[in-house]
This record gives C-alpha cells, sequence and structure tokens, in this order.
C-alpha cells in the first residue's frame, strides 16, 4: 500500500479537523481499546505533552530541538500538517518517509475491528504516531495536542513533563467563565506523575492545573521566563532564565516577541524533563537550528511576503504586532486573507489589521469549513478597507503580488489551510 491508498484509508473516517465535528461527549475509550490491541505502543516511551490556545507547535519544535542536541532520538507528533500529512510525524526533526507513514497508517486501521472500535481520522493517525515511535525506539515523544487536552486523541499518554502554553480564545463559544472551562480542558493532559510547566500567567487560572495534582510545577515569571526579548537580525535575541539558572544571549530565528517567550516555555519543559540544566552550547545550538515553516516565515523581499498560520483572535493581534514591531515596512500593507466558519469574520479581520491595511484580498480556504472570499472582502469594506475577492488562495497571492511594489509588506495568513496554500504556490513559482 502506498501513501496515497494510506490516505484514502484515513479519509474514510470522520475528521473533525476538516469538518469542526462537535466535540461534546468525546471519550478517551476508542483510543485506549486501539492502543490496547495495539500493544500500548504509546507506554513505551517517556513524553513531553504540550497544549495551548497558541504556541504549542513553536514550542514543541524547540524542544525537539534542544532533546536532539542533547544527544537523544526524539519523535515529534503535530498537528495539523501545512502541506503534506508526513509534518505529523517525525523523528529528530526528518519527517517520516512515505512508505514507513503509509505502512504505520494500514497497520492501525488493519487492527481497527479487531479493537471493535469506530475511530476517527485522529484517532487512527495519533495511533499510527504512537507505533512507529515505539518501533524507532525514541528515548522521548514531544506531543501536540489536537484540540483542548483531556479528551484529545493524544491525552492516552502518561505525560513526564505537561505543558501549557497560555489560555487564549479558541474552540469556545466565548460565554460565561469560558477561560476557566477551556483552562480545565487543558489541564487535563497533567497526570499525577507529570511536572507541570505553566506558560499561562493568569493567576486565577493557576489552581485548576494545580487541582490536578502534578508532582511538581514551574510557572512562568515566578520560576522561570525571558529576562530580555530583543529584536534582532533574523529572530529574536533573549536571555533565558530558569531555576537551573540564566542562559544570556540566545538567538532564536524566528520573528515575534512571543517567540522568544515560546523559547522559555521549551527551555522550561527541556530541563524539567532532564531534572538539570542545559549547558549553555546545548541550549545557544538547539535554538540556533529551529525552523517553523507557516508560522510568521518570510518567502520574499522586495516585496516582503509574509505567511502566518494565524488563525484565532489572540494568533492574529500577535501576527499583525510581529510585522509592526519587528520589520520597518515603507510601503503599504497588504493583506491576503481566508477564515473558516466559526470565527468572527469581522473580529478576524481587525485583530489581523484589516482596516489600517492598504489592501485586503479575500480568498477561499481549501477546507469544507471556508468562509468564501466575497463574504470576508465584504466584511473587510464594512471595517472601511479597500478589499477584493480573489477565491483561488494562489490567485490571491498573485493578485497582491502583481500590485506590490519593492516597498511594499504582504501578510497572508487566517487560516492554516491558506497558509498551506500559499506556501506551496510560493515555494513552486
Amino acid at each position: 500500500m502506498d501513501l496515497p491508498e494510506a490516505v484514502e484509508l484515513l479519509d474514510r473516517h470522520l475528521n473533525r479537523e476538516a469538518r469542526a465535528g462537535k466535540i461534546e461527549g468525546l471519550s478517551l475509550d476508542t483510543m485506549r481499546r486501539l492502543m490496547h490491541v495495539l500493544g500500548d505502543p504509546h507506554l513505551s516511551f517517556p513524553v513531553i505533552h504540550l497544549t495551548g490556545t497558541n504556541g504549542k507547535g513553536s514550542v514543541a519544535r524547540m524542544a525537539t530541538s534542544l532533546l536532539v542536541e542533547s544527544g537523544l532520538t526524539v519523535g515529534t507528533y503535530a498537528s495539523p500538517h501545512l502541506e503534506r500529512i508526513n509534518e505529523r510525524v517525525a523523528r529528530n526533526g526528518q519527517l517520516i518517509d512515505d512508505d514507513d507513514l503509509a505502512q504505520a497508517i494500514a497497520d492501525v486501521v488493519a487492527v481497527e475491528q479487531v479493537a471493535g472500535v469506530d475511530a476517527s481520522w485522529f484517532e487512527l493517525m495519533t495511533a499510527a504516531a504512537f507505533r512507529w515511535f515505539a518501533e524507532v525506539a525514541v528515548d522521548v515523544a514531544v506531543v501536540e495536542v489536537g484540540l483542548l487536552g483531556r479528551f484529545d486523541a493524544t491525552n492516552v499518554v502518561d505525560a513526564d513533563v505537561a505543558v501549557v502554553t497560555n489560555i487564549g480564545l479558541d474552540h469556545t463559544d466565548g460565554v460565561g467563565d469560558w477561560r476557566s472551562a477551556v483552562a480545565a480542558e487543558k489541564a487535563g493532559i497533567i497526570k499525577p506523575r507529570s511536572f507541570l510547566v505553566l506558560g499561562e500567567t493568569d493567576e486565577a487560572l493557576t489552581p485548576i492545573f494545580r487541582a490536578e495534582h502534578p508532582r511538581d510545577s514551574w510557572l512562568r515569571d515566578l520560576d522561570f521566563g525571558v529576562d530580555r526579548n530583543l529584536a534582532a537580525v533574523g529572530g529574536r535575541l533573549v536571555d533565558l532564565r530558569t531555576p537551573n539558572g540564566l542562559v544570556p544571549e540566545v538567538f532564536v530565528p524566528l520573528y515575534g516577541r512571543h517567540q522568544g517567550d515560546n523559547a522559555g516555555v521549551a527551555l522550561a519543559a527541556v530541563e524539567a524533563f532532564f531534572g538539570r540544566g542545559l549547558p549553555d552550547e546545548v541550549v545557544t545550538e538547539g535554538f540556533a537550528q529551529v525552523t517553523l515553516p507557516g508560522r510568521f516565515e518570510v518567502l520574499g523581499r522586495a516585496p516582503l511576503v509574509v505567511v502566518d498560520g494565524a488563525h484565532n483572535p489572540p494568533g492574529a493581534v500577535v501576527a499583525a504586532a510581529t510585522l509592526a514591531e519587528d520589520f520597518d515596512v515603507a510601503g503599504r500593507r497588504i493583506l491576503v486573507v481566508g477564515l473558516l466558519e466559526g470565527r468572527d469574520v469581522g473580529g478576524m479581520l481587525e485583530a489581523l489589521g484589516g482596516p489600517e491595511a492598504d489592501l485586503v484580498v479575500a480568498c477561499t480556504p481549501p477546507s469544507p469549513r471556508a468562509v468564501p472570499a466575497a463574504e470576508v472582502a465584504d466584511a473587510a469594506r464594512a471595517l472601511g478597507a479597500d478589499a477584493e475577492a480573489v477565491a483561488d488562495v494562489g490567485d490571491a497571492v498573485d493578485a497582491a503580488l502583481g500590485v506590490a511594489t519593492p516597498d511594499d509588506a504582504i501578510m497572508i495568513a487566517g487560516s492554516l489551510y491558506v497558509a498551506g496554500a500559499a506556501r506551496t504556490w510560493l515555494t513552486a513559482r
């Protein structure tokens, strides 16, 4: 079986990522039964488990790099993917190859009936990743939650280190005390033997995480943090502090103040895993090698072209701030944006800086949940922006490039589907 055939098998199952399946009534029973039939491969390696509204993908990449630089064999499980499904599963930063992924998926799907379950797309993909990690004998797996935490398929693991980056407005209706409700779901990845690394700084939420009784905990700005966070050519220059000491002048080759903060969380997570500090050279070399496709990734100069997967209001605000703070744009700012259903279209446009943009080119993400480009363009005009609708993502990018001068900046954002499609289009030019 080749990879397209294996993906076709996966696609016959419910895919909540693509169709926004309801999160009510979820259970880990299906995943546990599936893993048991497979021999419980997820119990054969220690896990750093990450959740959070934003930043978990960045922290996962950074933590992986630090662990690899420390000499370990590291599995990384991330979601969603931008361009290729292989992006979800990696060993020491190298994506799983097509044949291995196809075999892992086929093996898991083959035992679904034996397990007596009707698994979802994500459950099967997660099981395939854990099975492969066990087969290649990783020393540790860095596992990113797909949705919230407590009932996410990844939460069959018993985290050695549980990381919560932050709590923000996503996957919630925003009614009532939604922050506490979201925190309670994300806190579900904390097990009694877990070391908690908490990046969320709202003190009112801290008791929710401690109520899960981690064996120990480090809190941002109390136990760890970033003492200096400066813009530098090609990224950030940061001083990182943990209970084990200060590591000064660490270069992080990613744009945005938030990436300096993410670096602080990643270092704390890895030091919590080892139970000791890391040598300064491991820290500097580990961070120097970090790459993060589709997360404020610069794919063109003159004009500046940035692709960012910002898909919720907090992420959109950060993307707009990063463009303003890290780049001196002499010309116009052009926004290429596509959104998914379930978002406040006007709110997302405002967060991305749509009203201040010189031009908004609205597109339709390649997703069943896409908001039509015309609807996004209408919302932009209602905010006072000059806007046009170009449905295809590639055509929308070309439209922006066609009117841009070398001094202009083009930011492509609003959905990971848009980021992935735009990245594919731009790198093939």
